[in-house]
């Protein structure tokens, strides 16, 4: 151990032994590697089978979104399919001892005590940012080993570090790991989840018949009260499952915000004042969806513009935020920010079962889980995802489209008894929009169907309740469009 000489080969050998059970068992345990398997881990799995195409796999996520988890069944499936559990190397860069140990001899020591060879080894590398020039490894591990897989994780976008982008181009791709989605909410719940066939995205929701709609609202009917439960808990796999609120709040603050803002910030950004960090987010939370005039919060806040936008970005890098930017030409860049899963900002607030009867807290929490559906389902085609406002204030919550080619509003009215007058934004954006398609998301089962009173001749925007929406998104990704490797 050539950087620190107060940890020896076999301290490190001891902790790689704790870490990978498999090496002694043969297998690894089920409580590592769960049952569900998400989007991303068939990505990756698609990625790790490509042998023609050598690439490092990179997972981001937020905190405890299981990006743990995609290597532990990723570790699974191989030794399933008859790959020797020597010669895959679990280690995690957030373990005191790997964390102060550099990368190369922690790779080294398992080829010398274990897999016996450096070719045609699996190495799972989980929190790697945490490890010294962790890129600068990663590309000579895959310039100089064409064997080698390498699946890798971490919590912030691929630009962490300097000089990561540049050394990846080629090298490694990323795949993101977004929060749970309803469809998978209820898969990891052990609800009943019809499979449904037709052309279910959103581009063909309005092709429906009434007799399909009618079919799909009963299949879906036992799934709404647990709508409700998401939108409260949120999408972290773990924190999801618990039945006692108050501590998946708990656990939520400790592990996803407290441990990014204290912690992770520092480590991966070099943030100094922590504290101007936690008023950005603490006033993010309590505006989630509102526009963020970056000179007027840092007048408010007595620092410079530059911080405020720096901050931002180290919270978009660590998935606790997005943003919308405003589209049209010729405007001012006022992006709209939200809490990236509605669970984060619930818990920080202390929101409980009340808020499930507040009307405009439900309103901005289905809207936050919209985008981050739409965002997580179109993320493939890199589409061009914001806001548009108009004249008399007049707003689209959501656009996602390819310029020039097709875009889709939507507008979330998540309330009782849902109205739409010829003024709307919706009707105001569609008449200059390329291929438009609208939708509106309501609360009712009763309002699944093309909004009343507006001629078939014209634009006409369809009317699908929350719950439904949100699940046809997510059972659309895992039934047949996943992302291909290219």
């Amino acid at each position: 151990m050539k950087n620190m000489p107060f940890i020896d080969e076999a301290q490190v050998l001891q902790v790689l032994r704790g870490l990978n059970p498999w090496w002694a068992s043969g297998a690894v345990p089920d409580f590592l590697a769960l049952p569900v398997r998400r989007l991303a881990f068939h990505e990756v799995a698609s990625w790790m089978e490509n042998r023609d195409v050598h690439r490092a796999v990179i997972i981001t996520g937020a905190r405890r979104v299981g990006k743990t988890t995609i290597l532990y069944q990723a570790a699974q499936e191989l030794i399933g399919q008859g790959f020797p559990p020597s010669r895959i190397l679990y280690a995690s860069f957030d373990h005191p001892i790997l964390k102060v140990t550099a990368l190369q001899d922690v790779i080294d020591v398992f080829v010398n005590n274990v897999s016996a060879t450096r070719d045609d080894i699996v190495l799972l590398l989980d929190e790697v940012h945490y490890a010294g020039d962790w890129s600068l490894w990663l590309k000579r591990l895959v310039d100089e080993r064409a064997t080698v897989r390498i699946i890798a994780t971490g919590s912030a976008s691929l630009d962490i570090g300097a000089g990561s982008v540049e050394s990846g181009v080629g090298r490694w791709v990323e795949v993101r790991v977004p929060t749970l989605s309803f469809y998978e909410y209820a898969l990891l719940q052990g609800l009943e989840t019809p499979v449904l066939g037709g052309d279910l995205r959103p581009t063909g929701l309005s092709k429906l018949s009434p007799s399909e709609r009618n079919e799909i609202a009963a299949k879906l009917a036992h799934l709404e009260p647990h709508f409700h439960r998401y939108l409260l808990v949120g999408g972290f796999p773990e924190t999801a499952r618990m039945e006692d609120l108050s501590l998946a709040q708990r656990l939520l603050r400790d592990d996803v915000v407290d441990r990014v803002l204290k912690r992770d910030m520092t480590a991966l950004f070099n943030v100094r004042n922590v504290l101007d960090l936690e008023r950005l987010f603490i006033y993010l939370c309590l505006n989630s969806g509102g526009i963020l005039v970056q000179e007027n919060l840092a007048r408010e806040f007595g620092v410079s513009r530059p911080t405020i936008a720096n901050d931002l970005k180290y919270l978009e890098m660590a998935h606790l935020v997005f943003r919308l930017d405003r589209i049209g030409k010729g405007i001012r860049p006022r992006p709209k920010v939200y809490l990236a899963d509605s669970g984060v900002r619930n818990s920080v607030l202390l929101r409980g079962q009340e808020v499930l009867t507040n009307p405009d807290e439900m309103g901005l929490i289905v809207e936050t889980a919209v985008i981050k559906h739409l965002s997580a389902f179109y993320y493939p085609q890199k589409p061009e995802i914001g806001y548009w406002r108009g004249t008399k204030d007049r707003e689209v919550d959501v656009i996602v489209r390819r310029p020039g080619s097709w875009e889709i509003l939507v507008e979330v009215k998540y309330r009782n008894n849902p109205e739409m007058d010829r003024e709307s934004g919706l009707l105001q954006y569609a008449k200059d929009a390329l291929a438009p398609i609208g939708l509106v998301i309501t609360k009712s089962a009763k309002d699944f169907g093309p909004v009343a009173g507006i001629s078939e001749r014209e634009f006409r925007p369809f009317m699908v309740p929350a719950y439904i929406f949100l699940y046809l998104l997510g059972h659309a990704e895992q039934g047949g469009h996943r992302r291909k490797v290219r």
